[in-house]
């Protein structure tokens, strides 16, 4: 809780002086069992902008029960992401995830490390993208279970690093979100959060989304 705290004071100095965009994003999932201990997932991403629709991916992904605690997974997602010029240009990424969690009287606390490695984004600018590019992820979020409620609210906050640019500059990015999910009847889930991402570099826009996530278990 103090490392959240600690990244959350971060990002509101770092934001001060921004200036601001929007988007939404979008998430419509499904997900089931494959083998024992090993579950696959399907999800098709929508980012909208000031400009229409700006990033869409499919995602595939592989998570391996390891311990109760401790699940591994890997996804691949195919990527559209709209350039300057309103070009969409596409390519591959791959994420390794190792995700932890841990359950404390009502309280539930995640953590994952991630490292993304992306590939034949053709027609790319040579501008770092966090999201897109190569880049380590750490990221880790607290939710707290009430009692006979429908909602369960949540708080999570992710630092980017880019290992390119070396120790001294390689934290790129920063990201907090806060929200809730819904304890639906049946196979249904629903989540909907308020995201604020800033990047380090002097002038990047402060970015506002409206994330909504829809899942449905087989």
């Amino acid at each position: 809780m103090k490392h959240l705290a600690l990244l959350a004071f971060i990002f509101v100095g770092l934001s001060a002086y921004s200036q601001h965009e929007f988007q939404v994003w979008t998430e419509l999932g499904t997900s089931g069992k494959l083998v024992k201990r090993t579950k696959w997932s399907v999800d098709i991403n929508s980012r909208f902008g000031n400009n229409g629709l700006e990033t869409f991916f499919p995602q595939f992904g592989v998570e391996y029960k390891v311990k109760k605690w401790f699940r591994p997974s890997i996804d691949y997602r195919f990527i559209l992401d709209k350039d300057d010029y309103g070009n969409m240009i596409s390519g591959h990424r791959i994420n390794f995830n190792a995700n932890v969690e841990e359950s404390v009287d009502r309280f539930e606390i995640d953590g994952r490390l991630r490292y993304q490695y992306a590939f034949n984004r053709l027609g790319n600018s040579t501008d770092f993208d966090p999201d897109l590019d190569q880049a380590f992820r750490l990221k880790g979020s607290v939710k707290y279970d009430i009692n006979n409620s429908l909602f369960t609210p949540l708080f999570s906050a992710e630092l980017f690093y880019a290992p390119e640019y070396g120790p001294d500059r390689g934290f790129s990015k920063i990201r907090i979100a806060m929200g809730t999910s819904l304890e639906l009847d049946g196979p249904h889930k629903f989540s909907a959060k308020y995201q604020l991402d800033k990047r380090f570099e002097y002038g990047r826009d402060l970015r506002h989304v409206i994330s909504l996530s829809y899942g449905y278990k087989l």
